[in-house]
């Protein structure tokens, strides 16, 4: 029985070496060969690259984006919730607890503010942490182990 689908599997074989010897081989064979400066260049926008492209991003921009991204998802909850509100409070009313609905979306508010709380106690809202703020408070450079006072004209004379 197996045997009447052969000639589906040999087309679909067929096909399938006919798709990959026009990938791979007919255009190896009509693309043009240009060999130019400007081809290995990194292409941004139209501007010209500047700089290295391995260059350390600040983990603010991700703490910032995950933030707004677990706040943003955590809000969309909320449409859904308040587009069917009327019809739930009218199921509860007829089994005696009609107040079910506004706890639960009231203790979910309560677990974002939380969140929220945490995460400005925290200092990741403040663009510049405390302990740079600290730093640039104390005249050095940089903040960690490696730290270096500043040297002033006034010190060295």
């Amino acid at each position: 029985m197996l045997f009447q689908y052969a000639h589906v599997l040999i087309g679909f074989l067929f096909g399938m070496v006919f798709v990959a010897a026009q990938v791979f081989v007919l255009v190896r064979i009509l693309s043009p060969r240009v060999e130019e400066e400007n081809k290995g260049t990194t292409y941004e926008c139209g501007e010209p690259a500047v700089g290295e492209a391995w260059v350390r991003f600040d983990m603010r921009f991700y703490t910032m984006a995950l933030i707004f991204l677990i706040f943003s998802v955590e809000a969309i909850f909320l449409f859904p919730w308040a587009a069917v509100y009327n019809d739930l409070m009218k199921i509860m009313k007829d089994t005696g607890n009609p107040w079910f609905p506004f706890i639960e979306v009231f203790l979910f508010v309560v677990i974002l503010v939380v969140g929220l709380v945490y995460v400005w106690k925290k200092g990741d809202m403040d663009w510049v942490k405390a302990s740079m703020k600290e730093a640039a408070r104390n005249g050095r450079t940089h903040v960690g182990s490696v730290a270096t006072p500043q040297v002033k004209e006034k010190d060295v004379a």
